[in-house]
């Protein structure tokens, strides 16, 4: 073992560590070196987003005391931050083993250190924390999930007074305090009860109010109310309130898949809790067969991304991913404000850079403005910030299964999402439509627009490495074609540069450099390159569009779609690395 490995071992055998901890470590020095090496070889990494890893002993892992000292890194850069009064911090958390008791290890730690501290007296999805650090005017938030990670992993999510996620340059900022935490001797642990406030039943109540202002068509609700829709939470914090927020909605007929309905961090009936699998969905799925549903709904453990199965025209049940879903979302919105005569130029939704250009598509059709950002919830969440009492935020989306409407949650939000999503399947009925439908009226009008997301793994140093020269090659060396079809243009993110490869002029890309390449081609085409920021992979997005002639061609046009996007991923040689 190295030099730091071993000094990090030292000092949890030798400091103020509890002994089950000291025990663990001594079995792994008799048994299991390769496991102690992995849980010492460094500190776990607080990023822009926070913690995330495997729970257990060590630096290298999620426990109270990795938490304590990220929480006194915290402390440390709001007492310097906020200054006129007592700092206050919202804190929620979700189903995951242990995630109760690193909330409380949180909230003894700011409580220590002066800062009021308003603890969630159970579990509660994470937009609703969002909700509440703006609702307690509170300067930030914390909130312990892993999100759809397996159930060996929980994780740390740090928020601003915003009710957004860390950006610049608070992120850096908290992360350089972080940093600064070395021993467990700089971390206060003495617990000030009096700068403790439970709170829970008073903010789903304000919480659930809020929502319920953005239904467009409680009319059509009320006519549809037997809608029959099948909800899952994945065992998850949504069983705690997304079933109200459906009733309050005016759903009436909403059926739980019981089985997942029980909060367990160790979701004993999935492989992963993650609505982008379809496997997530098999249980509700088989439910809505049998019940012949209208809708089937399923959230993440922490309730911010929402998966989504409707019919499609054969009455079979088809799983919808994300951009399907916001082009929906935002169809929907954007029509009704349109038909309303509610759209003055002052309107608009904002997509990641990686989701699809259908929405833009919408935006332009409905005279309505649509802004890019990078890829993260974070960076829509500082776009609404921005443009707040400006502009009229519509909605918001990405590609990975995460919705808003609205602008008093700053995060996705699988709970007003899947109230949206309930309204806009009534909406459709009133019209002797589905959603499956609806989609297909989008694609008649604006073209056809068909993804695929591709993620290549590469672990360790040498991964690290073949990711860096994979774009370097990419940005120095980029192809003039692609399946014989021009490259047009190519948006460097990292360069901030867009080039117009038609009359080889450049434009300055206003974001902020992010290491993003995005090659676009002659038929509209885009392919988007990226490395994971929180995973050792590099990920490729495609994108593709053709014209739908008519609904009868669906089928038909899915296939050409579906190999013309194997064409490209073939012709770019990633079928084989």
């Amino acid at each position: 073992m190295d030099d730091k490995t071993q000094r990090n071992i030292a000092i949890w055998l030798e400091g103020q560590y509890d002994e089950e901890s000291k025990a663990c470590i001594r079995h792994w020095q008799k048994t299991d070196k390769t496991a102690l090496e992995d849980a010492f070889y460094r500190d776990l990494e607080f990023g822009t987003g926070g913690l995330r890893g495997i729970m257990g002993t060590g630096t290298n892992r999620m426990n109270k005391y990795t938490v304590a000292m990220a929480t006194q890194g915290l402390a440390n850069y709001l007492r310097q931050v906020v200054k006129e009064k007592t700092p206050k911090v919202a804190i929620a958390y979700d189903s995951r083993n242990n995630s109760r008791f690193f909330s409380e290890v949180a909230a003894d730690v700011l409580s220590a250190n002066g800062i009021m501290t308003f603890l969630f007296d159970d579990i509660r999805p994470t937009p609703e924390l969002s909700f509440a650090v703006r609702h307690l005017d509170c300067d930030g938030g914390i909130v312990i999930t892993a999100s759809h990670n397996p159930k060996e992993y929980n994780g740390y999510k740090v928020y601003w007074s915003d009710g957004g996620q860390l950006v610049p340059p608070h992120d850096e900022n908290v992360i350089e305090e972080v940093r600064k935490i070395q021993t467990l001797a700089e971390v206060n642990f003495n617990r000030n009860g009096d700068l403790i406030d439970y709170i829970g039943q008073e903010i789903d109540d304000v919480y659930l109010s809020r929502l319920k202002s953005l239904s467009l068509h409680p009319d059509v609700i009320k006519k549809h109310s037997r809608l029959t829709i099948v909800y899952s939470p994945l065992h998850g914090t949504g069983t705690k309130i997304i079933p109200r927020a459906l009733s309050a909605f005016g759903f009436e007929n909403v059926c739980l898949v019981k089985e997942q309905a029980v909060a367990d961090g160790n979701f004993p009936t999935l492989i992963s809790p993650n609505p982008e699998e379809p496997e997530a969905l098999y249980m509700a799925i088989e439910q809505a067969k049998r019940l012949d549903a209208d809708l089937v709904m399923a959230t993440d453990p922490d309730a911010d991304r929402t998966g989504v199965a409707v019919k499609n025209d054969k009455g079979e049940f088809v799983l919808l991913n994300g951009n399907m879903i916001i082009a929906i979302i935002a169809w929907y919105i954007c029509k009704t404000k349109q038909q309303e005569g509610k759209i003055n130029g002052k309107q608009y939704i904002v997509k990641t850079i990686v989701t699809s250009e259908l929405l833009t598509e919408i935006a332009n059709d409905c005279n309505v403005k649509i802004y890019d950002v990078l890829t993260g919830f974070k960076y829509i969440a500082e776009k609404i910030k921005d443009l707040e009492d400006k502009e009229e935020f519509l909605c918001a989306g990405e590609e990975s299964y995460g919705y808003l409407t609205g602008d008093f949650v700053r995060d996705k939000d699988a709970v007003i999402s899947c109230c949206i999503i309930a309204e806009i399947a009534a909406w459709a009925k009133e019209q002797g439509k589905s959603l499956f439908s609806v989609l297909t009226d989008i694609y008649l009008h604006l073209g056809y627009y068909k993804e695929r997301l591709l993620s290549l793994t590469r672990e360790g140093q040498n991964g690290a490495e073949e990711i860096r020269q994979m774009m370097e090659n990419y940005r120095t060396n980029p192809p003039e074609s692609i399946c014989g079809i021009k490259l047009v243009g190519i948006k460097d993110y990292k360069l901030s540069e867009a080039k117009n490869l038609i009359d080889n002029t450049t434009e300055k890309i206003t974001l902020p450099s992010s290491d993003v390449l995005q090659f676009f081609l002659e038929d509209e085409s885009k392919i988007t390159i990226r490395p994971s920021g929180t995973e050792p992979k590099i990920k490729f997005y495609f994108s593709v569009k053709t014209t739908l002639p008519n609904p009868e061609a669906m089928d038909q046009t899915t296939v050409l779609l579906d190999q013309k996007l194997d064409a490209i991923i073939d012709d770019m040689n990633l079928n084989h690395v």
